[in-house]
């Protein structure tokens, strides 16, 4: 009874991770390609290529705000004012 009992555990402990494993065929079958998908792949990667060419090089910089700020680096901070333990200003 109790060799019964603990099949039957394991068996109920190990369903649900058995149902958690992904059904994924990891060597699917070779699919070749016939000679013309084989052309036709040529000419969509011909095609995608000379698209890749046209495609003019960005000479200008794209900073909008490239006008806006001064090109010297900006100067420290003044440092802040003192203020009490208690944060209140003095009379």
């Amino acid at each position: 009874m109790r060799m019964l009992s603990a099949a039957a555990v394991v068996v109920l402990l190990t369903a649900p991770a058995y149902a958690q494993t992904p059904n994924i065929n990891l060597m699917p079958e070779l699919m070749s390609k016939s000679p013309e998908e084989k052309e036709q792949d040529a000419i969509k990667d011909k095609a995608y290529k000379d698209s890749l060419r046209k495609i003019p090089d960005a000479k200008a910089s794209s900073d909008p705000w490239g006008t806006v700020r001064s090109t010297d680096t900006p100067k420290a901070a003044a440092a802040p004012a003192k203020k009490s333990k208690t944060g209140s200003t003095s009379q």
